[in-house]
């Protein structure tokens, strides 16, 4: 590391943002997905992503984009997934924006499921 990539000296000289732009560079779909495991199906108790409701993640830099379905359109836990996928996306260190969109195409099905899920659920 050369002089110029170092953050500035002292206790509180603007390290702080310097470390905060290098964290950027390591969020990750992989992290993401982890983050996500978090977000439960308030109805079934189960994660988002165990459910196949997650179906893209992508990762520009410190902004992260989320595109996820719900088992139905009527779904009345709709909201609160998304709110609580947005601030499961936010809480990781390094994200400035997390936006979550809602999709319909494909529609969802149990087959997404994972297996072993879907073995303990018996689909």
């Amino acid at each position: 590391m050369t002089d110029e990539e170092l953050p500035p000296a002292g206790p509180f000289a603007d390290g702080a943002a310097y470390y905060a732009d290098q964290s950027a560079e390591l969020v990750t779909e992989d992290l993401v997905k982890l983050a996500l495991r978090r977000v439960k199906d308030p109805e079934l108790n189960l994660n988002i992503v165990d459910l196949g409701l997650v179906y893209e993640i992508r990762v520009d830099g410190s902004d992260v984009t989320v595109d996820m379905s719900l088992t139905t359109p009527a779904c009345p836990s709709g909201p609160e997934l998304v709110h609580d996928t947005t601030t499961a996306v936010q809480a990781i260190p390094g994200v400035t924006s997390a936006q979550v969109n809602i999709v319909w195409s494909p529609p969802w099905t149990p087959d997404r499921i994972e297996p072993r899920v879907r073995m303990y659920l018996g689909f």
